[in-house]
């Protein structure tokens, strides 16, 4: 063996190592407490409901790590979710985040290097890289625990300003994204879309969620 190959197998870089070869689509979401069922139980969530539909549609696909936590921001998936989504070695990923960030004031700026950062490492430790949806935070502005809140309308104005920077970013590196934005309106008008605590989507807006996020899973598995 000749010492240049000997070179590249140790330089290459970790994306290209320890992949699994299998043809079974090893399926990862990222997230917080829109992607694990909050409320509901978590096979109401809409990644469990995502798998379950391309897998009755013959794809041959395992939701093999959903660590999304109620609560986190993308912080705290740079810090405890990454790392699974790495050992999880998936071929097909999910990422929906940022509504903690908003909410909590998080500027715009630290939302997108923060989004940047999720994304570059999430690229760097798939065998194909565009094989991630992006999905765009739901308007739980007006949902009924929020929008009594003084300052509902300019939480609005930030979920709008951080979707554009997922739409931007998913531009950039040519990735899809599904838009639940509009979607989350609805959980405004309707009680039967929202859980108990007044917040959460119900099994039931978790299912018109999935219907929204399945022809761009299917046709990006194709």
């Amino acid at each position: 063996m000749c010492l240049a190959f000997l070179v590249f197998l140790f330089w290459r870089p970790l994306s290209m190592q320890n992949k699994n070869t299998t043809s079974k689509i090893r399926y990862v979401s990222l997230g917080d407490s829109y992607s694990n069922g909050e409320g509901e139980t978590p096979q109401d969530a809409w990644p469990v409901l995502l798998t379950n539909h391309l897998h009755q549609s013959g794809y041959d696909i395992e939701l093999v790590a959903n660590p999304a936590v109620s609560g986190w921001t993308t912080q705290n998936v740079i810090d405890s979710e990454l790392p699974q989504f790495i050992e999880a070695h998936p071929t097909f990923a999910t990422l929906l985040i940022g509504a903690n960030d908003s909410y909590r004031g998080v500027d715009a700026d630290t939302y997108r290097a923060n989004l940047i950062k999720i994304l570059d490492v999430m690229q760097a430790n798939m065998i194909d890289d565009k094989k991630i949806i992006l999905v765009t935070i739901p308007d739980y502005s007006v949902s009924p625990q929020i929008r009594v809140l003084p300052n509902a309308a300019e939480l609005g104005k930030e979920i709008v300003k951080f979707n554009d920077i997922i739409r931007q970013e998913g531009q950039k590196r040519g990735l899809p994204v599904a838009d639940l934005f509009d979607l989350g309106k609805r959980m405004g008008d309707d009680p039967s879309l929202v859980t108990a605590d007044g917040l959460h989507p119900s099994a039931k807006e978790l299912k018109v969620w999935e219907a929204q996020i399945y022809p761009i899973a299917a046709s990006l598995l194709k």
